[in-house]
C-alpha cells in the first residue's frame, strides 16, 4: 500500500559518512578544494617563518648585532605576513562562495525532489517542516567543501610539519607534548560519536517548531477568533524550550572537549617550561631554541584545538545530510517502474471497476466501487460528509492510488500511466482553492504563463471575474495577500474558476467549487461552469443538489458504496436517498 510504503520510507535513518559525502559533494568540486588545499598550505608554511626565524633573532642577530641579516630577516618575515593575508582572503573568497554556491544547488535539488513525492507524504508531513528540512539542513555543506574542512586538512599538515621541525629542536620535549595530545584525540573521538545524534535530532525538533511556527502564523485569525493566543505562544514556548535542551547538550560536550584540551595542553605547556628551562640551565638547549620550539608548538596545537570546534561543524554538516539524504531516498510518484504509457491526445472516458482504497489498513473508505463516466459527460457525487466522495475525486486525479480494482482512462490503466502525461489533460477546482501571494493576473496565468492577453480576457469574462475585478483600482493586477485572503470566497473561487478555463483541461474535477459562495456569485458561476464542463468529462462533488440537476448521472455515495446513481428526475421518481436530500435542501 502507497501510504504505508511512504510511512516505512520516512523511518529510513541513513547515515552519511566521511566517505560518501566525499563521493558525492567533495569530489566533484575537487579542483577547487585541492586550489584551497594548496592556498591553504602556502598560508600555514608561510605561517611558520616567524617562529622558525625567530631563533636566529635571539641566537644570531642580537648577540652580533648584525644589522643586514636583521633587515633580510625582517624583509622575509614582512613577505610571508603578506603571502599569508593575501592567501586567506582567496582562500575564503572562493571556497566560502563555492560553498554557498552549492547550498543553494542543493536546496534547488531537494525541493525539487519534494515536489515529486506523492500527496500522501504532504498529508503526513507539515509544510513548515519541509521548509526547514530545505532550507537548513544543507546549510552544514558550507563546512565540507568550505573553509571548515579545508582548514582542518591545512592545520593537520601544519601540525605535522611543526611536529617535523620541533622532533628536530628537542625530540624528548616533542615526545612529552604528544601524551596528553593522544589523550586529547580519544576524548574527541568519543563526542564526536556522542554529538551527532544530537545535531540530527535537532533538525527534527528544529522542523517542529518551524511547522508550527507556520501554522500558527497561517492560522492567525482563528487564534485571534477562539482568543487562543496564550495557548499558541505556549506550545511554541515548549517547542524552542526543547531546542534549547538539545542545543545544551551540544554545547556542553562541545565545551569538555574544549576544556579537556585547555587542560592537557596546559600541562603539556607546563611541562615544556620546566623541562626547556632545564635544558637552557644545562645548556643543551640555547634561548632561540626554546624560543622556536614554544612557538612551533603552538601552530601544531593550535589545529588540535580548533578540532572541537570544526570537528563539530562537520558533525553537524553530517548529521543535515542524514537527513536530507532521507528525502532525497524517497521514491518519488514519476519512479514507479509500471508507469510506462504516456498518453497524448485523449478522449476523455474513465471506469472505475471494483475499486477499494483505505488511509488506514483495515478502514475501508471505498468498497468495491464501479462505474463510468463517459467522455465529455458530467457525473455529480453527492452524500453526506465523510461518505468517500472526495476520496473518489483524489482518485481520479491520481492523487490517490486504490488498494484493489482498477481504473481506466481511455481504456489504459491509470496505473501504468504516466502520471505527468495524465495530469496535464487534468484541472482541478477545490472547494478551498489554493491561491498564491501576488495578483489576479498571477494566478489566473499559472497553469499557461505564456497564455495570450486575448486568451486570459475570454478566461476572465468567462468566469465572471472581471465582475469585481472591474471595480479594483488596479484590475486585474490587484495584489491578493496570501492564499487570496483580500477576496472574497465566491471572488476565490471564481478566480480559480477562470484559472481552470485558461488551462483547457480534457477532464474537470469540481469538489464543492460553489459551496462558498453567495446565491448572486452561484448564478454567475453557474452559468461559468456551464462553459466549462462544455466537451469535457466532468466529476463534480455538490451539497448543493441544486447546482448538478442538470448531470448527466449522478452518484449517490454513502459509507464507501454506491447507494443510487442516475438522472435528477430518475432518482427523484425513484423516491430513495436523493430525494429525501433534495426534498430535505428543498425546505431549508
Amino acid at each position: 500500500m502507497q501510504h504505508l510504503k511512504d510511512s516505512k520510507q520516512d523511518k529510513k535513518k541513513p547515515n552519511v559518512s566521511i566517505l560518501k559525502a566525499f563521493k558525492t559533494i567533495i569530489w566533484p568540486k575537487r579542483r577547487l578544494v585541492f586550489v584551497g588545499l594548496i592556498l591553504i598550505v602556502i598560508s600555514r608554511l608561510s605561517s611558520l617563518v616567524l617562529p622558525w626565524k625567530s631563533k636566529a633573532l635571539l641566537d644570531d642577530v642580537i648577540p652580533n648585532k648584525d644589522y643586514d641579516q636583521l633587515y633580510s630577516l625582517l624583509l622575509i618575515v614582512g613577505v610571508a605576513i603578506l603571502i599569508q593575508s593575501i592567501t586567506s582572503f582567496l582562500l575564503t573568497r572562493i571556497l566560502s562562495v563555492q560553498a554557498q554556491f552549492l547550498i543553494s544547488e542543493l536546496r534547488a535539488q531537494v525541493q525539487k525532489k519534494v515536489l515529486s513525492l506523492p500527496i500522501s507524504f504532504f498529508d503526513n508531513t507539515k509544510s513548515g517542516a519541509l521548509v526547514s528540512r530545505i532550507m537548513n539542513d544543507v546549510e552544514g555543506v558550507r563546512n565540507l567543501i568550505g573553509t571548515g574542512l579545508v582548514q582542518l586538512v591545512g592545520g593537520t599538515i601544519t601540525a605535522v610539519i611543526s611536529m617535523v621541525l620541533l622532533i628536530g629542536i628537542s625530540p624528548s620535549m616533542t615526545f612529552f607534548v604528544l601524551l596528553p595530545v593522544a589523550v586529547f584525540g580519544v576524548v574527541a573521538l568519543k563526542a564526536f560519536k556522542y554529538i551527532r545524534p544530537i545535531f540530527r535530532n535537532r533538525g527534527v525538533i528544529n522542523a517542529e517548531v518551524n511547522g508550527r511556527l507556520v501554522e500558527t502564523l497561517s492560522g492567525v485569525r482563528v487564534i485571534k477568533a477562539f482568543n487562543a493566543e496564550a495557548q499558541e505562544n505556549e506550545v511554541f514556548e515548549k517547542g524552542v524550550d526543547k531546542l534549547f535542551q538539545n542545543v545544551k547538550k551540544s554545547l556542553t560536550a562541545t565545551a569538555l572537549m574544549t576544556s579537556s584540551s585547555s587542560f592537557l595542553l596546559g600541562i603539556a605547556s607546563t611541562g615544556i617550561m620546566g623541562i626547556g628551562g632545564y635544558k637552557i640551565i644545562t645548556g643543551e638547549l640555547t634561548v632561540g631554541d626554546f624560543l622556536s620550539f614554544t612557538l612551533l608548538l603552538g601552530f601544531m596545537i593550535a589545529p588540535i584545538v580548533q578540532m572541537s570546534n570544526i570537528g563539530s561543524q562537520l558533525t553537524e554538516a553530517l548529521a543535515g545530510l542524514d537527513r536530507t539524504e532521507e528525502l532525497m531516498n524517497m521514491s518519488a510518484e514519476e519512479d514507479d517502474e509500471e508507469r510506462t504509457i504516456a498518453l497524448e491526445n485523449i478522449k476523455g472516458e474513465i471506469i472505475f471497476e471494483d475499486v477499494s482504497f483505505a488511509y488506514e489498513e483495515g478502514k475501508e473508505v471505498i468498497n468495491n466501487i464501479s462505474f463510468n463516466v463517459p467522455s465529455g459527460s458530467v457525473t455529480a457525487l453527492v452524500g453526506s460528509s465523510g461518505s468517500g466522495k472526495s476520496t473518489i475525486a483524489g482518485l481520479s486525479a491520481t492523487f490517490l492510488n486504490p488498494h484493489s480494482g482498477t481504473i481506466t482512462i481511455d481504456s489504459q490503466d491509470i496505473s501504468k500511466v504516466k502520471l505527468s502525461s495524465y495530469r496535464k489533460h487534468l484541472g482541478v477546482v477545490l472547494q478551498d482553492e489554493f491561491l498564491f501571494e501576488g495578483t489576479i493576473r498571477e494566478n489566473i496565468l499559472f497553469p499557461r504563463p505564456n497564455a495570450t492577453e486575448q486568451e486570459l480576457q475570454n478566461a476572465v469574462k468567462a468566469a465572471y471575474v472581471n465582475e469585481f475585478t472591474d471595480r479594483f483600482e488596479d484590475g486585474l493586477d490587484t495584489l491578493i495577500g496570501e492564499r487570496g485572503v483580500k477576496l472574497s470566497g465566491g471572488q476565490r473561487q471564481r478566480l480559480a474558476i477562470a484559472r481552470a478555463i485558461l488551462a483547457d483541461p480534457k477532464i474537470i474535477i469540481l469538489d464543492e467549487a460553489t459551496s462558498s459562495l453567495d446565491t448572486e456569485s452561484e448564478s454567475l458561476i453557474q452559468k461559468s461552469l456551464s462553459e466549462l464542463v462544455k466537451d469535457r468529462t466532468t466529476i463534480v462533488i455538490a451539497h448543493r443538489l441544486s447546482t448538478i440537476m442538470q448531470a448527466d448521472q449522478i452518484l449517490v455515495i454513502e459509507a464507501g458504496s454506491i447507494a443510487e446513481r442516475g438522472t435528477h428526475n430518475e432518482l427523484i421518481a425513484a423516491k430513495g436517498r436523493y430525494f429525501d436530500l433534495y426534498t430535505y435542501q428543498s425546505k431549508i
